[in-house]
C-alpha cells in the first residue's frame, strides 16, 4: 500500500500570488530533500497547472490541474472529490511523495479548505486588496493554520497602511502565525517553507538547515 503524502492547501482571493508563492516554496523545500507534487484549481482552465508546468521545477507528472466547473468553495470543502482522486493518483503513481500542495481556485475571505482534504492550509492576501483585509474578519484568514500576506513592496503604490496591517492582522488571527512575503526579494519564504517543514511535515527546520 502507498504511504499517504502530507497535504497543504494553498488558498485566498485572486490575484493574491498563490501560484508565485508555490513557484518560490518549491524548489525550496525540493533542496531539502522534500518529495512535492502540486495539484491546482481553476473553474475552466487548466492555465495555473500550465504556468507551473512552464517553469519546468517540477516534472510534468508532479502537476495536476482540477476544472472545477463551480464554485471554488465547493471544490476545496463541500465536495472535494475531485481533489481527492488527484491526490490518490499522485500517491499511487509517485508512492515516494512527502507532500502534495493543493492551490484553490481564486476565491474570497470566506474560502476554508476541508481537513478530509487537507492537513493544513495557508491563506494567502495581498496589500493590494487593501489595508482593511484584517478587520473584515473572513473565516479563510482567521482560520487558517498560516497566513500570508503578500505583496508587501507594492503598499506605497496602492495606498495601503502596512504599519496598519502588521498591528491589526495578528489581533484577528489571535495568535494564528502570520507571515509577510515579497516573493520578487524573497522576503518571508523561508519562514513558509519553516512552516510546512515543523507544521506540516514534522521535520524540524532548524536540524534540516544546521
Amino acid at each position: 500500500m502507498p504511504k499517504s503524502a502530507a497535504r497543504l492547501g494553498i488558498g485566498g482571493p485572486v490575484g493574491s500570488g498563490k501560484t508565485a508563492l508555490i513557484e518560490c516554496i518549491v524548489p525550496k523545500l525540493m533542496n531539502q530533500g522534500i518529495e512535492v507534487a502540486v495539484v491546482t484549481n481553476d473553474l475552466l482552465t487548466t492555465e495555473d497547472a500550465d504556468r507551473l508546468k512552464n517553469r519546468g521545477f517540477l516534472p510534468p507528472e508532479r502537476i495536476i490541474g482540477v476544472e472545477t466547473g463551480s464554485c471554488p468553495h465547493t471544490a476545496i470543502r463541500e465536495d472535494p472529490t475531485m481533489n481527492l482522486l488527484a491526490v490518490k493518483d499522485f500517491e499511487l503513481l509517485i508512492p515516494q511523495l512527502d507532500l502534495i500542495l493543493i492551490e484553490s481556485g481564486g476565491d474570497n475571505l470566506a474560502s476554508t479548505f476541508s481537513y478530509d482534504l487537507v492537513d493544513s492550509y495557508i491563506f494567502v492576501i495581498d496589500v493590494g486588496a487593501g489595508d482593511d483585509i484584517p478587520r473584515k474578519n473572513g473565516p479563510g484568514f482567521v482560520q487558517a493554520d498560516l497566513v500570508v500576506i503578500n505583496k508587501i513592496d507594492i503598499a506605497p503604490y496602492v495606498g495601503a497602511n502596512l504599519d496598519l496591517i502588521r498591528y491589526e492582522a495578528p489581533i484577528y488571527r489571535r495568535g494564528k502565525p502570520i507571515v509577510y512575503s515579497n516573493c520578487k526579494t524573497g522576503e518571508g519564504l523561508d519562514e513558509v517553507v519553516d512552516f510546512i517543514l515543523d507544521t506540516v511535515l514534522f521535520r524540524s527546520a532548524a536540524t534540516i538547515r544546521s
